[in-house]
């Protein structure tokens, strides 16, 4: 096969890959961000302790990290054509791939939330922060740098599920691969579909790794980054107050 006929086949199937990776992900941090901080805000010493609620999410986010995502695929098809109307293309791959990235996420958003050190947690709570503040204001600024190379791990992780959604029916570069690399033997076209996807993941580590190295506090630990509250205190107007553990 010839390059002018490989390059509307990859610009078709990087569009369909593009989509089908940038939508999951924006499900993924929209549900699996706040998952992710629950799990730790309902552990034990959390400021919302509930070992219930905690047992069930925590069951959740492992039995949906526990399923194959090819298994998953074919299991939700039900649950895809009642939310899109088809269970094939990248509009019903989307489903399965937020389904099968937030509870990924969730785990590594609960791990980041967690290095957060309890003496900024702790000074807060002593002038009057609530749940909201110290969520807000302390545990997903002082987190971000982390969950931000979470974000990444899992962008990468999708990237590598919607290849294995196109072999069943979801389009993509995963799907252009099996019809004209393997089904076709079009070595050529295979090779560069790799290299392509290889490409896509590179960039994504590279950008990610570059928005995480600049939300990190610079010449300071995060221990040591000064943290700007808001506090509202009954009978006066709010006030800022700088927390800084040495």
């Amino acid at each position: 096969m010839s390059w002018s006929e490989m390059q509307p086949l990859l610009s078709d199937a990087c569009l369909d890959t593009l989509f089908m990776v940038l939508w999951s992900t924006v499900w993924t941090v929209v549900v699996g961000l706040p998952l992710g901080v629950l799990l730790v805000l309902t552990g034990r010493g959390g400021l919302l302790q509930n070992v219930v609620v905690n047992k069930v999410i925590g069951a959740v986010v492992n039995v949906g990290r526990s399923i194959p995502f090819i298994i998953l695929m074919v299991v939700l098809i039900p649950f895809t054509r009642f939310v899109v109307g088809t269970s094939i293309g990248p509009s019903a791959a989307v489903v399965a791939l937020a389904v099968g990235g937030i509870p990924f996420f969730a785990r590594l958003v609960e791990t980041a939330v967690r290095e957060v050190d309890h003496g900024l947690i702790e000074a807060v709570q002593s002038m009057g922060g609530g749940t909201w503040t110290l969520v807000l204001k302390v545990l997903l600024p002082q987190a971000l740098p982390s969950i931000v190379a979470g974000l990444t791990t899992t962008v990468i992780a999708l990237i590598g599920y919607s290849a294995i959604a196109g072999a069943i029916g979801a389009g993509g570069l995963g799907n252009l691969a099996i019809v004209y690399g393997y089904q076709r033997f079009e070595t050529g076209l295979m090779v560069v579909t790799v290299i392509v996807l290889i490409v896509i993941v590179t960039l994504v580590q590279l950008i990610g790794d570059l928005v995480a190295r600049r939300l990190a506090p610079r010449g300071t630990s995060r221990a040591q980054t000064p943290v700007r509250v808001r506090l509202p205190w009954s009978g006066r107007t709010a006030q800022e107050a700088t927390i800084a553990k040495p």
